[in-house]
């Protein structure tokens, strides 16, 4: 028996043989796939034809036959011309701009600089003071923008100064709320929310009614808006005073000092002169239009979306009502439809004396149509979580918004990522529309270059949407291959 078994023991260690030539190396994995069956190898010679022949028609046509210099039309007339390139170089500025006046150029380039300092570390996960860098993008970021790309020193009524501290009220209770678990229950928290609710329809209301004015300090308010801005500072008091009450850390409730102080900043940074000359927003356009209608649509449909995703989930069915409501109109709704009742309607319903800047009702309406869109997705997220996260949050004594901002939304957000960035894709491009109603983006900004006489010629506006599309695609791939990191970083798509 022995023997027999020795007999199939190796004496020697064999090194494994190569795989055979017709399956390894590159020949053998192009083989497989490209030329595995006869049919598999036909497709694949004439995809490679097409191809080929499409890649030397571009390269005809971009490249070998195209005019890259010149300075009017008469160089790209022509048989056999391709691209006219020098229609793009002339224009260039255009394209970026708009009218913008030219000495003051330098303001639109110094917002794109910050936005590219501000946002490649905020995007970089292992970057330091993350919690300094969202806050100088997310709040600093967007006044000094407002700052700089309109001149500043606006006149802001008494119902505007109180709205935006109903606003910081609102905030405030909200954290208070939110850091404590015995805030609700409080007795000056339910004071609180009445005159929070009471400043901000007051702050909304006062604009239609017609009470005596009078001036504070530089401001002109009425009665009602001043009435709002001392209920809106009572409630921020009350909430203070009630998170010191219900904290056993009182250093926590130094946090609701914030939205008292992004008010008070906002109030100070769009009222102060800094000497800026006025650029009005008919003179903005190209690609300037196109990344302050996308990036402030991304910025504001995003937690707005989340409270709407949480509203239709909610057990109050006031909340739920309103938030369904909210959601199935704007879905229902097609976008150049917001953007037509933006323009022409909503001044209709705006009170005598007040009027909208067009891009700011244009920026309006693009908001609130991708938050009905962004709560959907984030609401699929919320419906993945498995009920056993919503019990241990609870066997844990967490408030609500503790359960939420600490276990549940972290990880539904991390399920929809590729949703959510497929709905900042969809409305940056879909930011292409506002030309249809007077606003210049870098598509209507190209297409109005059309019509210039000195650069009419058969390949202008080929040449031009190509370079519309390829500016298009450049943003819409970074955010794609962005999102492709993150999910990867995640690890969520290898988790099964």
């Amino acid at each position: 028996m022995e023997e027999q078994v020795s007999r199939f023991v190796a004496g020697s260690y064999l090194q494994p043989l190569p795989p055979p030539a017709a399956e390894g190396g590159w020949t053998g994995r192009i083989r497989k796939s490209f030329f595995a069956t006869p049919l598999d190898a036909v497709l694949s010679l004439l995809s490679a034809l097409l191809i080929g022949y499409i890649a030397v028609g571009l390269y005809q046509w971009g490249i070998a036959n195209a005019v890259f210099t010149g300075e009017n039309r008469s160089a790209c007339l022509g048989d056999s011309v391709g691209a006219c390139w020098a229609f793009i170089g002339a224009r260039f500025q255009q394209f970026i701009f708009g009218l913008y006046p030219v000495e003051e150029r330098w303001r639109v380039v110094l917002v794109f600089a910050l936005l590219v300092v501000l946002l490649v570390p905020l995007a970089i996960p292992r970057a330091p003071f993350k919690r300094l860098n969202a806050s100088l993008m997310f709040f600093v970021f967007p006044l000094v923008t407002i700052v700089l790309l309109t001149g500043g020193r606006f006149a802001m009524t008494g119902s505007s100064i109180a709205l935006a501290f109903a606003l910081a009220a609102a905030v405030t209770l909200f954290l208070c709320v939110g850091i404590s678990s015995r805030a609700g229950s409080y007795g000056l928290t339910k004071v609180a929310v009445g005159l929070t609710v009471f400043g901000l329809l007051a702050a909304f209301a006062a604009p239609y009614l017609n009470f005596d004015r009078f001036s504070v300090l530089t401001f002109r308010f009425d009665t009602l808006s001043f009435v709002a801005l001392l209920a809106s500072l009572l409630a921020i008091t009350l909430s203070f005073v009630t998170a010191l009450a219900t904290l056993e850390e009182k250093s926590g409730a130094l946090r609701l000092v914030y939205p008292t102080l992004a008010a008070l900043f906002f109030v100070a940074t769009l009222t102060t002169d800094f000497g800026l000359a006025p650029v009005p927003t008919n003179l903005w356009g190209g690609l300037l239009v196109t990344l302050v209608v996308a990036l402030t649509g991304i910025a504001l449909s995003f937690p707005l979306g989340i409270l709407l995703a949480l509203g239709r989930q909610s057990s109050m069915p006031a909340v739920r009502l309103l938030s369904v409501v909210f959601i199935e109109f704007w879905r229902g709704v097609p976008l150049i439809t917001v953007l037509f009742m933006a323009t022409f309607m909503l001044p209709l319903l705006l009170p005598s004396g007040v009027s909208l800047n067009q891009l700011l009702r244009v920026l309006v309406g693009v908001s609130l149509f991708a938050a009905a869109y962004m709560a959907e997705v984030i609401r699929g997220g919320l419906q993945a979580i498995p009920k056993g996260q919503y019990e241990g949050a609870d066997a844990m004594a967490l408030t609500y918004w503790q359960k939420m901002r600490m276990i549940i939304l972290p990880q539904a957000l991390t399920l929809v990522i590729p949703g959510i960035v497929n709905t900042f894709i969809g409305l940056f491009k879909d930011t292409s529309l506002v030309s249809i109603i007077g606003l210049a983006d870098l598509l209507g900004a190209v297409r109005r270059g059309f019509n210039d006489p000195a650069w009419i010629t058969p390949t202008t506006p080929a040449t031009g949407l190509v370079f519309a599309a390829f500016s298009f695609w450049i943003f819409c791939f970074g955010m794609s291959r962005y999102s492709i990191f993150m999910e990867r970083r995640l690890s969520r798509g290898h988790k099964r």
